[in-house]
């Protein structure tokens, strides 16, 4: 939307959309809308149909509370290019963060704050989830922002909504039903919690819930969701790595390792945080063959944003090979490259390397949301689970040599479980959905009714 600055004061979104915020009742939103109609371009807004012969928006409602909801939001938008091209427009939106104001755009920060302070995530984790507290939080959030969201949503005018957020079902959704627009505009939940979620997933409005797990789709069924509205298709992985072809050979040349040695990925998350200091010095000892003077293994470590565990890491003299790099965006060469991997139980980390067949220790999670994630591997014959730096290099010096039946059988156990075609499998669907709608004339009407009964 273009946007006109002809004098001051500067007006919000919402005001340039809706009128004055004072404009609470009918007959003022259409005085408001009259007077927007003189104006001509001056923060207006372009009314367009649904239905109409013309490339689809898809709007993908996301927030940045942790590095999961955008990459499988990326992932949906790379995966509809490949699909379908121009026939879809998608939009990626924060509508907290660009629309409202506080605590909602400030929910990043928040959610890091309290998973540097675990317990106190742990707390609102499950102090939160029973429906009567969530459903009032967020009756009273939408008391404010209501009009903000509604006019975030009426900028890109969409006809399919997908969230892949917690909070990105309840307060849209409601917006949708008093804008008499639930039956025209799709709205679908893609879930990117593994297999433990909080019951602000579950919406009994959306047209779809994709789950990626069987786990997580019979928590939808005990939050009122009908077989109908459930389908499993796994975690979205953007597809530039699930459809990728790796050559370990060639990684490895690629980024000097060395191409005998097995080779364990220890991964420190885009922050490089965790014991990942610790548990690379207890793989430098394990990995090293002390009665024949060599090593057994290599280590690569991603350390994130983390410069200074990096240099750190850099300063030690090793027995091993040690590959040591920082932020990285090649995590597809990189697990190609590796033979096993490290990690924290986080679910987008998990779905890549089981596409990548890489057997897993996991060495941590978050409480709430990652817990379930630890059986969802272990039980499945994917991995293991130890907080134990030591026991962690243990486990990988007996993988790399004497028990490397066990390494081979998890990698065939982890292809087993992955879901590469999970992101496509989504689309299609959405396709198939939108494919169903009759063709109707109507316009986005912008209104404040959903403001008015609050």
């Amino acid at each position: 939307m273009e946007v006109v600055a002809v004098s001051p004061p500067k007006k919000t979104l919402a005001e340039k959309v809706f009128g004055s915020k004072k404009s609470f009742n009918n007959n003022e939103a259409h005085s408001s809308s009259s007077h927007h109609d003189n104006e001509g371009d001056d923060g207006g807004m372009e009314m367009m149909e649904i239905g109409a012969e013309r490339t689809k928006n898809v709007l993908i409602l996301m927030s940045d509370t942790g590095g999961g909801h955008r990459a499988s939001a990326e992932a949906i938008r790379d995966a509809f290019q490949i699909e379908f091209g121009d026939e879809y427009r998608v939009f990626i939106k924060d509508v907290w963060k660009e629309y409202t104001g506080w605590p909602l755009n400030d929910m990043e920060g928040q959610y890091k704050f309290m998973v540097k302070h675990v317990q106190l995530w742990n707390l609102t984790f499950h102090s939160t989830s029973p429906r009567w507290i969530h459903s009032a939080y967020l009756a009273a959030i939408a008391a404010y922002y209501a009009r903000d969201v509604e006019a975030g949503l009426m900028e890109v005018k969409p006809d399919i909504i997908i969230s892949v957020h917690p909070l990105m079902q309840h307060i849209p959704l409601w917006v949708l039903k008093w804008q008499g627009l639930q039956k025209k505009v799709i709205f679908t939940t893609v879930i990117t919690d593994l297999t433990t979620c909080h019951p602000t997933w579950f919406h009994p409005w959306v047209n779809r819930c994709y789950c990626p797990s069987q786990e997580v789709a019979k928590k939808a069924q005990q939050e009122g969701l009908s077989e109908e509205q459930i389908k499993v298709c796994g975690l979205p992985i953007r597809p530039s790595f699930a459809r990728a072809v790796l050559v370990k050979d060639e990684l490895r040349a690629e980024f000097e390792m060395d191409p005998n040695l097995p080779a364990v990925l220890l991964m420190g998350g885009g922050e490089g945080f965790g014991p990942v200091k610790k548990t690379a010095k207890a793989l430098g000892e394990s990995l090293y063959d002390k009665e024949a003077q060599k090593p057994i293994g290599q280590i690569a470590i991603i350390c994130g944003r983390n410069k200074n565990l990096a240099s750190t890491l850099e300063a030690i003299e090793w027995k091993v090979p040690v590959t040591i790099r920082g932020f990285e965006k090649q995590m597809a060469k990189w697990m190609g490259a590796c033979d096993c991997i490290i990690t924290k139980a986080g679910p987008g980390t998990i779905s890549e390397a089981l596409i990548r067949g890489l057997p897993i220790i996991l060495n941590d999670y978050i409480p709430g949301q990652e817990k379930g994630n630890v059986p969802y591997v272990v039980e499945n014959g994917a991995g293991v689970f130890t907080r134990s730096s030591k026991e962690t290099a243990k486990i990988v010096a007996e993988w790399f040599s004497t028990k490397q039946d066990e390494l081979k059988k998890m990698s065939e156990s982890a292809l087993k479980l992955a879901q590469p075609e999970a992101v496509f499998d989504i689309v299609r669907d959405l396709h198939e959905l939108a494919g169903k709608r009759e063709p109707s004339n109507f316009p986005y009407e912008l209104t404040a009714s959903f403001s008015s009964l609050i």
